[in-house]
């Protein structure tokens, strides 16, 4: 079977990026990451690898493990083929 894998990184990053109050601009000069590739995360164009993943991390203060965390707390986070698998 395969799988179309969607984890919403963007919704969790905008929401950090704003609680910290960080423009893409800054995030992508405290992380060295282009602003347009933050824009396209946040949008859900583009799924970040786990380099990019440590950088907004740093970038945004917390440990690439509490950014994670962050994803995780909502119950929708992960969705395959269409559908919502729910995570404990």
């Amino acid at each position: 079977m395969d799988y179309h894998w969607n984890i919403d990184f963007g919704m969790t990053l905008r929401r950090l990026r704003k609680e910290r109050n960080l423009s893409q601009e800054e995030l992508a000069e405290r992380s060295c990451l282009d602003r347009s590739y933050i824009s396209l995360i946040e949008r859900n164009i583009k799924q970040p690898g786990f380099i990019s993943i440590l950088a907004l991390a740093s970038g945004l203060g917390m440990r690439a493990s509490e950014f994670m965390i962050e994803i995780e707390k909502d119950p929708e986070f992960l969705q395959i083929n269409g559908y919502w698998s729910f995570t404990k």
